[in-house]
């Protein structure tokens, strides 16, 4: 195990592993544990999803008549990044290609991960460049799980999304890891109402959402809100069967949609990143209670 690092301020700390870029721990100034803590029923913090967010058909990149195994949810979640920066409040971590990102995914990238501590909120900003002679394509993904319920003795049941516009699209069903058919949420107004029966199937995909924050909360006790800047869709999780967690996943890109296995720059919802350019995608987290 390599060393990890924390950075914060009076108000929160949070701490950040290399392997995968990873968020381990989100504290705030009475000691309170926000993050899930990797136990049995789902080994993972909040890893960073690149180049695909999802699934592809049969774990398949197809590009110019060559395929590559790319499995769900991308490599860089279980890469060791680089330290580039290290303070008491900012860190910043580094992932280029490689041989074996390369025998993967064909593209030369470069992915920052810049994470930061300024009162009681977190910001993570996932930069994307591309270094390279053609366009980029990719996923890109963060997926926090918080604990759920935010605070023993109270109900799952009893926690809400409060969202900071009203979605009018249904979600799409994951099907095998895969895009299924459309499902209707739940909404009452702009809010949420949350129960382990939602996730029966696995994960809630809303593509294109409206809002850039949402609320996590139970009315009378502690509350989270998780905001974005850059990412276009959204994951809700919670693995299936129930589990003490809420992953709330802002995301630019989705898995492939059931049926579809084409070209990986064809993809629906890819990002397509011009030769020397790069995309910041940015979201906060900030506990209150």
């Amino acid at each position: 195990m390599t060393d990890r690092h924390s950075i914060g301020t009076e108000g929160l700390t949070a701490t950040i592993k290399p392997e995968g870029a990873e968020l381990t721990s989100l504290r705030d100034a009475a000691g309170t544990e926000w993050l899930w803590q990797a136990g049995p029923e789902w080994p993972r913090h909040a890893p960073v999803l690149f180049p695909v967010v999802g699934r592809l058909a049969e774990d398949t990149l197809r590009h110019e008549g060559k395929t590559y195994r790319v499995t769900q949810h991308g490599f860089a979640r279980d890469s060791l990044f680089q330290w580039v920066e290290r303070s008491p409040s900012r860190v910043m971590l580094r992932l280029t290609e490689s041989e074996s990102t390369l025998a993967l995914y064909p593209f030369r990238f470069v992915l920052e991960m810049i994470y930061a501590v300024e009162g009681n909120t977190l910001s993570v900003t996932t930069r994307v460049t591309n270094p390279g002679q053609e366009v980029l394509p990719c996923g890109v993904g963060a997926h926090p799980a918080f604990r759920w319920p935010l605070a023993d003795g109270v109900a799952k049941e009893a926690h809400v999304l409060e969202f900071s516009e009203q979605e009018t699209g249904p979600a799409l069903a994951v099907e095998g890891a895969l895009l299924g058919a459309e499902k209707p949420l739940p909404f009452n107004g702009r809010t949420l109402p949350l129960s382990p029966e939602l996730f029966a199937q696995d994960a809630l995909v809303m593509p294109g959402v409206a809002s850039r924050s949402v609320n996590f909360m139970a009315p009378g006790s502690r509350s989270l809100t998780v905001s974005w800047d850059g990412y276009k869709d959204l994951g809700i999780w919670s693995k299936p069967g129930g589990a003490p967690f809420l992953c709330i996943e802002p995301w630019f890109s989705m898995a492939s949609p059931v049926g579809w296995d084409g070209e990986f720059r064809d993809k629906p919802g890819i990002l397509l990143l011009p030769p020397g350019e790069s995309r910041d995608f940015v979201w906060r987290a900030t506990p209150a209670g």
